[in-house]
């Protein structure tokens, strides 16, 4: 009877398990408190888990063709997904699903002057009180890149050169920029405009038209499971666009 009970509770616990699907998602720093709201809702409503690692779009690219168990990439930069498809690594070109922006952020205290057009940076570097500003590395993570022009816009990535901290990825940029490592940082306005960061500091919005476009597409891997399949058409759906919208991003049209 006991023998009976216990094959009864593993067939139950293996069935659970097979009915909540996991979906791993690997997905671009700037999306870490948008897609980490989304997913939470997703979870909740279905009952399948979403597991996401967050990093730079160059390093999550490269990490795929090497066999990482990613169901669903959310790239920051289109290229990266483009690449990826031509390879036979994804199913096809994708989604776009969101245009980001950058900013210049300074906490509370800082003697760094937040403008979008970075003249109080300018100001701030030429007299002395601007030490360090953090970035993402321009060599892999496209948010780096993105400030990278921005700075060559003002005329000052020369001058910055030696006083720049560089993150592996926006989401660390930003907390250099916060944490004391520097005065300062440019970093994504989605990071910006959650209740986490706001609190802690100042931010402008630097123009659009500063540096490239950053178009961020999402795409289903070869082997994506059914799981992954849902989870990517939940977001292009209205209420998950609505979170990105909320956390500063463009839209694209659907």
């Amino acid at each position: 009877m006991r023998r009976w009970w216990l094959s009864l509770l593993l067939l139950a616990c293996v069935a659970s398990a097979r009915g909540a699907d996991t979906t791993t998602v690997a997905a671009a720093a700037d999306l870490t408190f948008a897609l980490g709201e989304i997913a939470a809702t997703y979870e909740r409503d279905t009952g399948n888990r979403i597991r996401i690692s967050f990093g730079s779009s160059g390093n999550l690219a490269r990490q795929i063709p090497q066999g990482a168990p990613v169901d669903l990439f959310l790239a920051a930069d289109e290229e990266d997904i483009f690449r990826l498809a031509a390879q036979g690594f994804l199913r096809d070109r994708g989604r776009l699903y969101a245009i980001g922006r950058i900013a210049l952020l300074a906490p509370h205290g800082s003697p760094l002057p937040v403008d979008g057009e970075l003249q109080g940076l300018a100001a701030a570097l030429a007299d002395g009180r601007l030490q360090r500003l953090a970035i993402a590395n321009p060599e892999h993570a496209p948010y780096g890149r993105a400030a990278r022009a921005a700075l060559e816009r003002a005329g000052l990535w020369q001058p910055l050169q030696g006083r720049l901290v560089l993150g592996d990825n926006v989401a660390q940029a930003a907390r250099f920029a916060l944490s004391g490592s520097a005065q300062g940082g440019i970093v994504a306005w989605s990071l910006v405009r959650s209740p986490e960061l706001a609190k802690r500091g100042l931010a402008a919005l630097i123009p659009e038209s500063w540096h490239p476009p950053l178009r961020q597409r999402m795409a289903l891997t070869r082997h994506a499971s059914e799981g992954a399949e849902r989870f990517y058409d939940y977001l292009q759906q209205p209420a998950a666009r609505a979170v990105f919208e909320r956390y500063g991003f463009s839209l694209p049209a659907r």
